[in-house]
């Protein structure tokens, strides 16, 4: 994830703790060794991979000398590059600003000793509530725009059901190949890149059935272990497009060793949501890559192997390479009998 925010990882340590140190999150012990690894070899950032307190950040800042990130922080810089259409920027501002607001009192800590006393306040702190007072005005407007796209969005829901065009919405871990699917079936032509979070906008377009009845297919945002409640907050607009689909496409990325833990995540999120008990269909997509590159695979050959080793071949369980558009015709054929169930 580091990569995808245009970082280039120097060197990585790792400490398990029951619970983490208040002062640093990180131990005495394993603050030593980020001290002894920053004179080997000179990094100039410390990345987190959980979500610091303000107070933890401001310490380890101190301790170190080098400007400490959180994963909430990462993935929201990750989001801001992403981040292409207005709805898409106004929702990963929102979100900045919350992160934002709480540690502001670390940003004028230097004004702060050059003042204050019984009854005067240092310049640090007039500053920082001049902050807070134009921080929570933006984060107020913010709010009041994405509410107008919940606003919008709700409109469009209700003229589509008024319309009776069922929504199957396609769900997954950030590059499962969700924007790969929807180009593949629906002949869309929607950014498909295998980075993290490459599509934060919603993406809907037709799909004809093989029973020749019309759905509406939308590709929303991937999801992320641990991913920050403000992101989830600022977003929540885009993921009530799930709550209102009739079906769900749940879009794995079969070849990757971390599957399990990656259909986990999709599953608590999803439970964070109230939609695990939407009707859903799970894709196991990139069949490709685990066939043996010495021979020659075709469509069939391929979905035949997968069936006859018995790799999960439950009834709302299907095998496709978006990619090479494997399997297509069974996710369809799926999709038109638990529409028209």
């Amino acid at each position: 994830m580091t990569s995808a925010a245009g970082a280039q990882v120097a060197g990585k340590i790792v400490q398990q703790l029951t619970v983490p140190s208040n002062p640093y999150y990180v131990g005495k012990g394993k603050l030593e060794e980020l001290l002894a690894l920053k004179e080997s070899v000179n990094y100039s950032t410390l990345i987190l991979d959980d979500e610091l307190s303000p107070a933890q950040q401001r310490n380890l800042e101190e301790a170190l000398g080098v400007k400490v990130i959180d994963r909430a922080a990462l993935i929201l810089d990750i989001f801001t590059r992403r981040a292409r259409t207005h709805e898409g920027r106004l929702q990963v501002e929102l979100a900045q600003y919350q992160y934002l607001l709480p540690r502001l009192a670390g940003q004028w800590r230097h004004l702060e000793r050059l003042g204050g006393g019984i009854g005067t306040r240092g310049p640090g702190e007039t500053q920082i509530e001049t902050d807070r007072r134009l921080i929570g005005r933006k984060i107020q407007r913010l709010k009041r725009q994405t509410d107008e796209i919940r606003k919008h969005r709700q409109r469009y829901r209700q003229k589509r059901q008024k319309n009776r065009v069922p929504v199957v919405a396609l769900v997954g871990y950030t590059s499962s190949g969700k924007s790969t699917l929807l180009n593949a079936m629906c002949r869309a032509k929607v950014l498909a890149d295998n980075r993290l979070f490459a599509t934060l906008d919603p993406t809907t377009r037709r799909l004809t059935l093989p029973n020749r009845n019309v759905v509406l297919m939308t590709d929303t945002v991937g999801f992320i272990r641990k991913l920050p409640p403000m992101i989830i907050d600022a977003f929540r607009a885009t993921l009530e497009e799930l709550s209102e689909a009739a079906l769900l496409v749940h879009v794995v990325d079969f070849a990757s060793p971390d599957a399990p833990q990656q259909c986990q995540t999709v599953e608590d999120i999803l439970a964070d949501l109230d939609l695990t008990d939407k009707p859903r269909i799970t894709a196991l997509n990139k069949i490709d890559s685990l066939l043996d590159s010495n021979r020659t695979w075709d469509e069939k050959s391929a979905l035949d192997y997968f069936t006859s080793q018995k790799i999960s071949v439950e009834e709302n369980v299907v095998h496709i390479s978006a990619e090479k558009g494997w399997g297509l015709d069974s996710l369809a054929e799926k999709i038109a009998a638990n529409i028209a169930g």
